[in-house]
């Protein structure tokens, strides 16, 4: 038997539909008692919540909720909070697979915001055709986009506008806080479709030209007041691309910048002399008063350029948490380091006295390595997660190191994960290791010594 549809249900589609078509009848619902009102915009789709959503007047916008003592907290909680709800409910069906990894302050927000992205990585696409010759902001979002958000045909009398980029760049580009951008939008024109938003992360790809370079420049100092992180992946950088990038982040009429988060990754340097490219990279390190995480991965550094970075930390004064070296080729980049000299004599340097994250991995480092690098581990006392994972110090580069854990142990510095994973170790080098972490003031969260030629004798020494 059909189920025959409530008076309440056909008057919710009624109302959904005339909210979607036009704006005449905004100040009737607005007057809705608020139980019917909450029945509404759980119905409602993204473009007739948020056509609801903002252009409540204020006086309704907190008139919900009396029972409060705070008369006026309790009102902004009751119906902004059933907004909030319903943005949520919104999210999770069209992104699902997302919705569990995200813990958003406002699901309005965070929609809007990955909307935005899904239409600009929709752009990077069609942009990235050889048959491409016009504007961004002219490119057509797909029909499958635009049911979820509601769209209709017919719906204004601007319909047309719904279907290019610039409108939804426009129209919830404010909402736009953390964004992932290819090379082709990094172009002059982007600042102009993202003008409204603040943004306060952003990674860029395949950044390989003067013409992405410069676009990206823009961008950059249009938001410098709010970005704090920046990441690059799969780019080709000169000393003058990361001199002019690194320019626009600096505030205005300052030398300085607010980066909280950098990292390069996955990419390469066009620079046949690194020490100019080092200089200018340094330059901004040093320039920076709230950096907290540095990652230079899989960049084909070596260790001229890993040890002028570091030593640019060490003079920094930013407080450090989390540096990443992984997958360079950095072996003797602490050999001929000198610690009396470069660590203050009052005791560590403020950089490295906050680190708590350090990876090394897979950068070909030998013993040698590994016997200077303890001399730097000690000046890190909150040091948590150690990664010199797939490096070749053997059981000679552990037996320097097991001092570090014996001093680790006595002054209760918190290690907690240690990744020695692919270092050529044998089973006397990881008995030996074993030993020393034994005296530790509290046990290890996590050990991996996995792919390391140990035998079968190492399970009895593990259990």
């Amino acid at each position: 038997m059909v189920k025959v549809p409530s008076l309440v249900s056909l008057s919710i589609d009624a109302v959904k539909r005339e909210l979607l078509y036009g704006d005449d009848l905004l100040p009737h619902v607005y007057e809705l008692p608020p139980e019917l009102f909450d029945s509404l915009i759980k119905c409602l789709p993204p473009l007739a919540l948020q056509k609801l959503q903002s252009e409540m007047p204020f006086k309704n916008y907190d008139d919900y909720d009396y029972a409060s003592d705070n008369l006026k907290d309790g009102r902004k909680r009751g119906r902004n909070g059933n907004f909030d709800t319903a943005w949520k409910a919104l999210f999770k069906l069209r992104w699902p697979n997302l919705a569990s990894r995200v813990q958003p302050v406002d699901w309005q927000q965070i929609y809007w915001e990955t909307h935005v992205q899904n239409c600009l990585d929709e752009a990077a696409e069609q942009a990235l055709l050889p048959s491409f010759s016009g504007c961004l902001g002219e490119l057509q979002i797909s029909e499958n986009i635009l049911k979820y958000i509601g769209y209709v045909d017919g719906m204004s009398n601007s319909a047309a506008d719904y279907l290019k980029l610039s409108y939804h760049c426009q129209q919830y580009g404010c909402y736009a806080r953390c964004l992932r951008l290819q090379n082709v939008l990094c172009v002059a024109e982007s600042c102009q479709l993202l003008r409204s938003s603040k943004l306060q992360s952003l990674v860029v790809r395949w950044i390989r030209s003067l013409e992405h370079a410069d676009g990206l420049c823009k961008l950059l100092s249009q938001n410098c007041r709010t970005l704090t992180s920046l990441e690059f992946v799969h780019c080709k950088l000169s000393s003058s691309f990361i001199e002019a990038i690194c320019g626009s982040l600096y505030l205005k009429d300052s030398e300085t910048h607010q980066m909280q988060h950098f990292s390069i990754s996955t990419s390469s340097f066009l620079e046949t002399d690194p020490i100019s490219l080092a200089h200018r990279l340094a330059s901004f390190l040093s320039s920076g008063r709230s950096l907290c995480s540095l990652k230079l991965c899989d960049s084909h550094l070596d260790w001229n350029f890993s040890r002028r970075v570091f030593s640019t930390l060490l003079d920094a004064s930013s407080s450090i948490s989390s540096l990443d070296l992984s997958e360079n080729n950095i072996a003797g980049w602490l050999s001929n380091f000198d610690w009396r000299s470069n660590v203050s004599l009052s005791g560590v340097a403020k950089s490295l006295q906050s680190l708590r994250i350090l990876n090394l991995r897979g950068n070909n480092l030998r013993k040698d390595d590994a016997a200077s690098l303890r001399h730097g581990l000690v000046h890190m006392p909150s040091l948590e997660i150690l990664d010199i994972s797939d490096n070749p110090i053997e059981d000679d580069g552990i037996r320097s190191l097991i001092p570090y854990f014996a001093e680790a142990s006595e002054k209760c510095y918190p290690l907690a994960d240690l990744n020695l994973e692919k270092c050529d170790l044998s089973y006397d080098g990881v008995t030996q290791l074993l030993n020393a972490l034994s005296t530790l003031g509290r046990p290890l969260n996590s050990l991996s010594v996995a792919d390391n030629g140990l035998g079968r004798f190492v399970c009895i020494r593990l259990t």
